[in-house]
């Protein structure tokens, strides 16, 4: 499963450990369907619960953050989605070039 590590402009503790950067891996449909469902509605709380679950932390710890590093870990989080869609549009090409020359896709 692929994961971006974020870098925090200020050291923060997570999980009762003073770190100075976040690793988010990539979202599985159970994770976005347990967040929706915690948050009962409340989008902002969704997507704390969402991170923490990424970065194997509590909900307390994501909110701790400084703003400035809650935004870091925003665009880290749309960068891993960026990326893997990157990756599934490159296979697709792969394919469809395949089928032009009468190669198999891989």
């Amino acid at each position: 499963m692929q994961t971006t590590t974020i870098k925090l402009k200020f050291p923060a503790v997570v999980n009762g450990v003073k770190v100075d950067a976040l690793t988010l891996r990539q979202p599985t449909v159970r994770d976005m369907r347990v967040a929706g469902q915690q948050a009962g509605g409340d989008e902002e709380l969704r997507e704390i619960l969402l991170f923490a679950s990424l970065a194997t932390a509590g909900q307390n710890d994501i909110e701790g953050l400084t703003y400035v590093d809650y935004q870091r870990v925003q665009r880290g989080y749309f960068r891993l989605l960026a990326d893997r869609e990157a990756a599934d549009a490159g296979h697709q090409e792969a394919d469809q070039a395949s089928a032009v020359d009468g190669r198999q896709p891989a």
